[in-house]
């Protein structure tokens, strides 16, 4: 058995990567950056939505003042975002700082695919910045210098192909689920439900695809089947707190049980099977709210406000797709509370409680550590 012989390059390299807090890794580059994607997204375009949404509806100076905060956060969701993904990859303060300019410039030049080229220009003008990071007596030039002109550079060379490359592929699930709702719907709901409650931000992918109209439905559909399908199958193990924190908080939390015996995934995910093309087909629910809200299922009801704000005022990337503003029909509504909240549970349950009675489920297997 050899054994692998670093040379003093490699680890000068390695140890200097260490010093600068560079980590080349899934966990780093995969899920906390895309984590951090979505967490500037909530607090910029998202909240602005739903501030904007409850100004629509309030009259005079009252309302007016809500849409002009709309406004601001979907100017800065560019700079948010990339200040979020600095944060959570561990940048210093100066990276931090200089990422609103990168962020800006990237979602500007990125167009209808601005926030997925956000998430790659930030990650190279993190790199860049953590290699000069507090390395010379003039930290509080150097850094932010590097960091912004290599930002801002590679926002001119590569954020418009990567934005008409992640428009491309959206507008292409788009146009599929539109030709084939039902195996769209099943495919959509389950792989964006899935990826909701693995340690990767769907609402990063959702919003990176401009995910809108009844693929966004779909997506909707699976999200919410994975978080109160959860909450649901574990009441008897959690109880309140579970339902509360896994139904309205995150799917996440059963990540590690989930680690242990993947079955315990059964329940929701074929719920989400089942809620995708009933959403698609027969209640062609759509999202023409912001993307961002097709990845977010019932976290702080994210997934269903975004429905409900996308008929009164579809946001920008849907009423690109043509999608316009409607008067929202009691079928509507039916559907929105059955696809998202009342047959996630009902089916979820009814199949984790045929599990138990066949000893697949055990109790205590969803109990939250």
């Amino acid at each position: 058995m050899s054994e692998q012989i670093n040379t003093p390059a490699q680890s000068g390299i390695r140890r200097y990567f260490q010093e600068q807090n560079i980590e080349i890794s899934w966990n780093r580059i995969g899920i906390q950056a895309l984590g951090g994607m979505a967490h500037g997204l909530f607090a910029s375009l998202l909240i602005g939505t739903i501030i904007g949404t409850l100004g629509m509806f309030l009259p005079g100076a009252a309302g007016a003042f809500l849409q002009t905060i709309s406004d601001y956060t979907k100017a800065i969701q560019g700079a948010a975002m990339a200040m979020a993904i600095g944060y959570s990859v561990g940048a210093a303060p100066y990276i931090v700082y200089s990422l609103a300019t990168v962020g800006y410039s990237s979602n500007m030049l990125g167009g209808a695919g601005g926030p997925l080229a956000v998430y790659f220009v930030a990650l190279i003008a993190i790199f860049c910045g953590k290699l000069v990071s507090k390395r010379t007596p003039i930290d509080l030039i150097v850094t932010p210098a590097v960091t912004i002109l290599i930002g801002v550079l590679s926002s001119a060379v590569l954020a418009p192909p990567i934005g008409r490359g992640a428009s491309a592929l959206g507008t292409v699930i788009m146009w599929a689920t539109d030709q084939q709702p039902f195996l769209m719907g099943v495919i959509i709901s389950v792989v964006v439900g899935v990826i909701l409650t693995l340690p990767i931000s769907s609402a990063a992918i959702c919003a990176a695809l401009n995910l809108v109209g009844l693929a966004g439905g779909a997506a909707v559909a699976g999200c919410c089947a994975q978080m109160v399908g959860f909450a649901v199958c574990s009441y008897r193990e959690n109880r309140l707190n579970g339902l509360s924190s896994i139904g309205l908080g995150t799917s996440m939390l059963l990540v590690p049980n989930l680690l242990k015996k993947p079955v315990l995934w059964v329940p929701p995910t074929l719920a989400a099977a089942i809620t995708g093309p009933i959403a698609t087909c027969l209640f062609h629910l759509q999202m023409n709210g912001a993307p961002i809200s097709s990845g977010m299922g019932t976290c702080g009801l994210v997934g269903p406000i975004g429905v409900v704000t996308g008929w009164f005022s579809p946001g920008e990337v849907a009423a690109a797709a043509g999608l316009a503003a409607r008067t929202p029909t009691a079928v509507d509504w039916l559907g929105l509370v059955l696809i998202c909240f009342v047959l996630p549970a009902v089916l979820s349950w009814l199949i984790s409680e045929l599990m138990r009675k066949k000893g697949l489920i055990e109790l205590g297997d969803y109990k939250l550590v």
